[in-house]
């Protein structure tokens, strides 16, 4: 029953008309950006937090999610009609969206993958609903050690598991970390690494780090890029997305598959969706009774990742909610966008603010619907988005982040910043060196600090305090095995390297 009340107090606030405006809003803005390619959710969620400043905390928290998940709705239409990812999400979705609609199929494509994601991100949120309050629960127990492990495991998780290079994350994660404790300390009020420039006493602006790693240096990125051209909208029309009973029992079980992988990859700290679409469209090639399809406009290649993919998206709300841990880098920025209007997520979160943690489920289910609407009678518009010129997209994009960071503080200091952000983004890009875990390493360090501060206090400067306590104690043990992980695959990769080495002598 408690659930139950629970849930009709969401929805209560969830269907108010200031919340229902701004999850529309949110989703829309979503689906825009997710529809052009190369953009993503993390500069787009950056470019409105200042506008979210004078908005009630739980309605901004509303649309911002709503462009979170709106995006990886749209980011398929690009995959499917220009063979050019929205995100890094959908990459997947190439492989076989596009073969589909080069044999006139782009609609039924649009279609399935519109549907899938809807099921998928609702399985997820009932998910949700069942395990957030259960793991919040749980972690009423936690004290100072407990949580300094957890964000601690979350890292190093972030480091191991994520794709690429695990030493490049690593300097990654530092750099964050490094980042985080520049300012004034909370616990001593000593001013620390800020170079005598005042701007900085109260610490790098976590929106200047967010627009200039995956704004800026997306736009950087996109000069010389070639655009693709694209279908008319007059090629897809609502006859052309209605799918045979074939591609709706082939969708079936791909869609059931690609949800609980997504869900399960969502839930750990650092895989993300990007790891997900590529697990469960693996899994789906796996499984086929004839895996040379894929790749030439299989329906299971399509359907499996966006199920995934949104799954997973749904799913990173538990751990950033429940235990206060980002899943990934956006979750990161909407992890310090709630601590920017003074809420802090937790264990405590559902017990202080109940009705802000239902409301946003609650509209989770309303944006879905809303996705639905815009997604299936509204594809002609989404098109003819497509064809809007980079050079002329771009551009104004820069405006509006300049004009967005500078609204915070009114200080030029942070336009500068985000310049010096976007050349640094644009920079590690072109070397391999991934930009997310410098927002994971940002956004924890300082509550990683703070915690470590308040363990060592409660155990009288003893370091015990970490494997005495039963929880801490698994929590190291975890963290420990994911560094023997990594250092194995270190190692292995060194081995592949000299047997190599050694084979190319000989040929010699």
């Amino acid at each position: 029953m408690d659930l139950f009340a629970n849930v009709a107090l969401g929805f209560e606030r969830a269907l108010s008309f200031d919340a229902l405006l701004f999850c529309f809003v949110g989703v829309t803005i979503g689906t825009f950006v997710g529809v052009l390619p190369g953009v993503g959710a993390m500069a787009a969620v950056a470019l409105c937090l200042p506008l979210t400043f004078y908005m009630d905390p739980t309605v901004a928290l509303i649309m911002l999610a709503g462009i979170f998940y709106g995006a990886q709705y749209g980011s398929s239409t690009a995959s499917i009609l220009l063979n050019v990812p929205g995100s890094v999400t959908s990459a997947v979705t190439c492989l076989d969206g596009y073969p589909m609609a080069q044999q006139g199929r782009a609609g039924v494509a649009l279609f399935m993958v519109t549907m899938t994601s809807f099921i998928g991100g609702s399985i997820a949120i009932v998910l949700m609903m069942l395990f957030t309050p259960a793991i919040a629960a749980f972690a009423l127990q936690f004290s100072s050690a407990e949580y300094f492990m957890i964000m601690a495991m979350g890292l190093l998780a972030a480091v191991t598991i994520s794709q690429g290079s695990v030493l490049k994350s690593l300097i990654m994660v530092v750099l964050g970390l490094a980042l985080g404790v520049v300012g004034t300390d909370s616990g001593s009020g000593v001013v620390r690494f800020t170079f005598g420039l005042l701007p900085l006493a109260d610490g790098v602006s976590l929106v200047a780090i967010a627009m200039g790693l995956f704004g800026v240096a997306e736009i950087l990125s996109s000069i010389g890029r070639n655009e693709g051209k694209g279908m008319s909208p007059r090629d897809i029309t609502f006859r052309s997305m209605i799918p045979t009973r074939k591609d709706i029992k082939d969708s079936v079980m791909p869609t059931l598959r690609g949800t609980g992988i997504g869900a399960l990859i969502g839930v750990l700290p650092g895989s993300g969706a990007t790891v997900a679409t590529f697990m469960a469209y693996a899994v789906e090639k796996k499984v086929a009774k004839d895996p040379s399809r894929f790749g030439n406009g299989a329906i299971e290649g399509v359907v499996a990742p966006e199920a995934a993919n949104n799954s997973s998206v749904q799913a990173a709300f538990i751990p950033t909610l429940s235990l206060g841990i980002p899943g990934d880098a956006l979750m990161a920025f909407l992890l310090g966008a709630m601590m920017i209007h003074g809420i802090v997520p937790g264990p405590r979160f559902l017990v202080d603010q109940p009705v802000m943690f239902w409301g946003l489920v609650a509209s989770f289910w309303i944006g879905n619907i809303m996705l639905l609407i815009l997604n299936i009678p509204l594809i002609g518009l989404w098109v003819r988005i497509l064809a809007i010129p980079y050079r002329l997209l771009y551009p104004a994009m820069l405006f509006f982040i300049c004009i967005g960071v500078f609204a915070i503080n009114f200080q030029v200091f942070d336009i500068v910043a985000v310049l010096i952000f976007g050349i640094i983004g644009f920079a590690m890009t072109k070397f391999g060196y991934p930009p997310a875990p410098i927002l994971l390493g940002f956004v924890l360090g300082p509550m990683m600090e703070e915690h470590f501060a308040r363990a060592l206090l409660m155990s009288r400067g003893s370091f015990h305090i970490f494997w005495q306590r039963p929880i801490s104690a698994v929590l190291l043990a975890i963290s420990v095995a994911l560094i023997l992980y990594a250092l194995k695959g270190v190692v292995r990769r060194v081995k592949t390297g000299s047997v190599a080495v050694e084979e190319a002598s000989r040929d010699l």
